[in-house]
This record gives C-alpha cells, sequence and structure tokens, in this order.
C-alpha cells in the first residue's frame, strides 16, 4: 500500500506545484500567501509519504485530499484534479491493502514449504 500511496502523494506534489503558478497569475491573492500554502502542502505531501504506515497515515492523507478539493475555490480546476486525486488515492489505499494481504498469505505459504503430493 505504501508504494501506491507515495505515488499518489508524489503526483500531488506536482499538481500542488503547477496550481501554485496558476493560482499566482489568477487569484487576488498575494504571491506570498500562494506560495506559502503551496509550499505547505507540497510539504505535507513528501512527509506524509514517510508516515503512511504509522497510525493516521492514512486518515491525514484524507485530509489532504479534502484539502486539494477545496483549492477549487482558487483555482477552479482544482475540483475536478481534486477528485481525480481523491479517486486515486481511494484506489492506492484499496488495492494496496489487497495487495498487502497477498504478499502476506504467499510469505506464509514460502515459510510452510512445498505442500504434500505438490509437483
Amino acid at each position: 500500500m505504501r508504494t501506491l500511496c507515495a505515488s499518489t502523494l508524489i503526483g500531488e506534489f506536482f499538481v500542488i506545484g503547477f496550481a501554485g503558478l496558476v493560482a499566482m497569475q489568477t487569484s487576488g491573492h498575494s504571491t506570498a500567501t500562494v506560495w506559502t500554502v503551496s509550499g505547505v502542502a507540497m510539504l505535507l505531501c513528501v512527509l506524509l509519504c514517510g508516515v503512511l504506515n504509522r497510525p493516521g497515515g492514512v486518515q491525514l492523507g484524507w485530509v489532504l485530499q479534502a484539502a486539494l478539493i477545496a483549492s477549487g475555490f482558487v483555482v477552479g480546476t482544482m475540483f475536478f484534479l481534486g477528485a481525480v486525486f481523491a479517486a486515486l488515492w481511494w484506489a492506492s489505499v484499496h488495492f494496496g491493502r489487497k495487495i498487502d494481504e497477498a504478499k502476506a498469505r504467499w510469505a506464509a505459504q514460502a515459510e510452510e514449504g512445498p505442500q504434500p503430493g505438490a509437483a
């Protein structure tokens, strides 16, 4: 799960950076404000990659997804991109957990050794 979720977060890192460039030109906010908010969000994306396996890591990711969707009030396109990344986040968590469960089953089977009667 960690790999899929971290990939999604790194993609968001770049989208937030590009959205900051757009917001700097189109919003009525100062450049310092736009880059402070964008910079904090980008930093959170990177830091969140490191805490995904800890309790609350995935929930923090959901908070970041909600914030990304809410950034659509500043840059309208972010409503769509935020929803896309929220769907990617859900898929990363959902299918990442399934992959982790399958890996654990395969590891347990490997530890047990070959089954009697198996070729």
